[in-house]
């Protein structure tokens, strides 16, 4: 009896690997990775676990979403397990991978450019107010003038094939229309 009760307890867990092995791929394993990596002063490792845990996030969100499609695919949990393994595993390094062919690529093209969301932060009374005109010395600096010049000009091109927004100048002339 106590042969069966082994293969029985062994045919339980096979079963169910994919519920028994989840938590440990998804979460316990990524966690204690991230928390090494956090002490670590490399980036590489930074940037595997930090991209492991916006795609987990997104795998979460999507499983969220579409739970009523998901509960009719029985091969699901095994596909997820072995993608999030694939993400995990130093070995692969999926995660990173992800995101130097799929999100750095993408990011990189959306940072050229013109941050219309910008909110202004003061830090306290006796330091520089973190103000546009900052923002513009900062970029300036950081990309030299010409870059800046070329950015305005973009944004200007931009603006005025728009027709949903109204820009308000007290500088402008009529004939400034003609110039570009």
């Amino acid at each position: 009896m106590g042969g069966s009760g082994a293969a029985s307890f062994l045919k339980v867990v096979a079963k169910n690997f994919d519920v028994l092995a989840g938590p440990v791929v998804t979460l316990v394993y990524p966690l204690y990775a991230s928390i090494r990596a956090i002490e670590t002063k490399s980036p590489v490792d930074d940037q595997q676990w930090l991209t492991y845990w916006v795609l987990y996030s997104m795998i979460t969100l999507f499983e969220l979403t579409f739970a009523k499609l998901i509960e009719w695919l029985p091969f699901w949990s095994y596909a997820k397990l072995i993608f999030t393994c694939w993400l995990v595993i130093p070995y692969f390094s999926g995660a990173a991978y992800v995101y130097e062919h799929y999100v750095r690529p993408y990011l990189v093209t959306r940072q050229k450019s013109v941050n219309i969301w910008y909110v202004p932060r003061k830090k306290d009374v006796f330091s520089k107010p973190d103000d546009i005109l900052t923002a513009a010395e900062k970029y300036i600096e950081e990309n030299g003038p010409d870059a800046f010049e070329k950015m305005i000009n973009k944004s200007r091109e931009t603006t005025t094939r728009s027709s949903n927004y109204t820009f308000y100048n007290d500088n402008y002339r009529y004939d400034d229309d003609y110039r570009y």
